[in-house]
């Protein structure tokens, strides 16, 4: 499950959030704290909640489901 996670964290921290994008930034136009934000780009041992996942997902206007598709690829 820790495996899951780490790409579920990476992908959001790589492909959305990414070394240019303010964490503040990212946060505001996700709905989530940006602590959070923070968490998810430089903590390699943070787990991301369902429901932060799915604020993010909704921001982006993507189902849960194909975002773990595109994770998977």
């Amino acid at each position: 499950m820790s495996d899951l996670n780490r790409k579920v964290c990476d992908y959001i921290a790589v492909k959305w959030i990414g070394e240019n994008q303010a964490k503040t930034e990212f946060a505001l136009n996700h709905n989530i704290d940006e602590k959070t934000a923070r968490r998810i780009y430089n903590d390699k041992s943070y787990t991301i909640t369902l429901s932060t996942l799915n604020k993010i997902c909704e921001a982006r206007n993507i189902k849960l489901s194909d975002f773990f598709k595109l994770i998977d690829k």
